[in-house]
C-alpha cells in the first residue's frame, strides 16, 4: 500500500492575526480530523503567514506579539498540531518559536528559553501521547523524533510509564 502525502498550506493574513480569526486552519484541521485518516496528513501542513509589517520592522514574525498570540489560540484549540506540521520544512520548529520565548542571535540563530522550551516539549510529549494513543497511532517514534528536533533524546524509560 502506497501512502499519498498531501502537503497543505494554511494561508494567515493580517485581518485573520489581527481578529484572532482561526478559521483559515480550523477549516483544514476539521477537514482532515473528518476525514479519518490522521497518517496522510501527518507532517503536511505549513503556515504562508502574510502578516503586513512596516518597511523597515526588523523583528522575525515570532517576535510580533500579534503573531504570536494567534499561534497561542490556535494552540490551545489543537494542542497535538504538532503532528500535522511539516517538520522537514521547519514548521515545528517556528510553531514552536511562536510559543515559547526566545532570542535570535546572529552566530547561533534562534536560542530559547531552556525552561520555557522544556516545559512546552514535555507538555506536547504528554498531549501526543495520549492524542496518539486514542487515534490508534503509534507514539513513541514520532515523539523520540519530535524531541530531537529540539535537541532532546527521550529514554524508553518515558514510555513506559503509559
Amino acid at each position: 500500500m502506497t501512502t499519498i502525502f498531501m502537503a497543505i498550506t494554511v494561508t494567515v493574513s493580517n485581518d485573520c492575526v489581527n481578529n484572532l480569526d482561526l478559521s483559515p486552519a480550523t477549516t483544514v484541521i476539521e477537514k482532515i480530523l473528518s476525514e479519518g485518516t490522521l497518517t496522510t496528513y501527518e507532517q503536511q501542513l505549513s503556515f504562508d503567514i502574510n502578516y503586513e509589517r512596516e518597511e523597515f520592522d526588523p523583528r522575525e514574525l515570532s517576535e510580533i506579539p500579534e503573531v504570536r498570540l494567534w499561534f497561542i489560540r490556535l494552540n490551545a484549540k489543537y494542542p497535538w498540531l504538532p503532528f500535522l506540521l511539516d517538520w522537514k520544512d521547519g514548521e515545528f520548529a517556528r510553531y514552536t518559536a511562536m510559543l515559547v520565548p526566545h532570542q535570535f542571535s546572529s552566530k547561533e540563530g534562534i536560542q530559547y528559553n531552556p525552561e520555557a522550551l522544556e516545559i512546552f516539549l514535555m507538555s506536547k510529549v504528554f498531549i501526543l501521547i495520549d492524542w496518539l494513543k486514542q487515534q490508534g497511532i503509534p507514539s513513541q517514534a514520532r515523539i523520540k523524533s519530535m524531541g530531537q528536533l529540539l535537541g532532546y533524546d527521550f529514554d524508553d524509560e518515558l514510555f513506559e510509564i503509559f
